[in-house]
């Protein structure tokens, strides 16, 4: 039984993977480039089990891996699958759900709070000397708001989003969420039309997943509609947000700041509007790490290893 690994190391160094050699011949590749469908073509032709997390799966990577049997994601997006091609040659698939969601709903927090209360400058002021220099024990230059008077807009209120508006309800805010699949259930917080969702949230965190009806779904229309001072969060899919436009709303001040967490393209391009922005200090972003606690990611692995144990053993 041949299991490959296509790009080990986007789960990190620090997990153990020695389990998985119990149940197979185990091959490991730390990366497969996934603008050359040439390499993943040979490194997965001799493959049963393919595991993968970013590496595309079509007819061009896997066409030549004839007794391909089981395809594993490690995450929940499953956009990287050609589904469609794997069912029609009988290929089994799994994603994994569920494994992150404390931890990105962590994150969401801690860089929605980060940005909120101007953490950025007032640490730069301290570490620069300046507050030595000052005659006042407090330094007024910005200020924040207590988050019980404030309203948390969530969009998309999956497992991720129902979490992350549970402790913004303990903070104090007042929680709205807009339906970003357009299904109507019952929730324990108000249900928002779009426009009334931008124009009455002050902070704004996305939760939903990227699909043709969330793809460039903040853009500079719904910037124009959001409050001046208003705070945006992505920790879902970077293509969600139109980058150019956040960019653009950011160094006019037509809304107050973002944190990222995800952009349309990873690593970072070196063409990235935000790279380019006058104002820097109005945006955060983090390396798509929200996701990536290390019990949220040994979680991943050992549900990784049970789907690929459970395929094993109908072989």
């Amino acid at each position: 039984m041949n299991i490959v690994f296509l790009d080990r190391k986007s789960l990190g160094d620090d997990l153990d993977f020695s389990p998985f050699e119990g149940l197979g011949n185990v091959t490991y590749y730390d990366f497969t480039d996934t603008s050359d469908p040439k390499q993943a073509a040979e490194r997965s032709a001799d493959a049963d089990i393919l595991i993968v997390n970013k590496t595309l799966v079509n007819e061009q990577t896997i066409g030549a891996a004839k007794h391909l049997k089981v395809v594993c994601v490690t995450a929940t997006g499953t956009n990287n699958l050609d589904i469609p091609y794997l069912e029609s040659r009988g290929i089994h698939w799994h994603n994994v759900a569920g494994y992150s969601t404390d931890s990105v709903a962590q994150h969401t927090i801690a860089i929605a709070l980060y940005m909120y209360e101007h953490l950025p400058y007032y640490d730069e002021y301290t570490k620069s000397g300046r507050y030595a220099d000052d005659v006042l024990f407090t330094h007024f230059a910005k200020t924040f708001h207590e988050l019980k008077s404030r309203q948390w807009g969530i969009a998309g209120l999956g497992a991720i989003g129902r979490r992350t508006a549970g402790i913004a309800a303990e903070l104090g805010c007042k929680v709205v969420y807009y339906s970003t699949s357009g299904i109507d259930r019952p929730e324990k917080y108000p249900r928002l039309d779009w426009d009334e969702f931008l124009a009455t949230s002050d902070i704004i965190s996305i939760h939903s997943p990227l699909n043709k009806h969330t793809e460039g779904l903040f853009d500079k229309s719904a910037f124009a509609l959001m409050k001046k001072d208003s705070l945006l969060v992505n920790v879902a899919r970077g293509p969600i947000v139109v980058e150019q436009d956040l960019a653009d709303a950011l160094d006019s001040g037509e809304i107050g700041g973002a944190a990222l967490d995800t952009l349309s393209i990873e690593p970072m391009s070196p063409d990235s509007p935000f790279l380019k922005m006058k104002h820097k200090d109005r945006i955060l972003i983090t390396p798509h790490i929200a996701w990536a606690a290390t019990e949220s990611r040994q979680r991943l692995m050992d549900m990784i290893y049970e789907q690929v144990k459970s395929e094993v053993s109908k072989l």
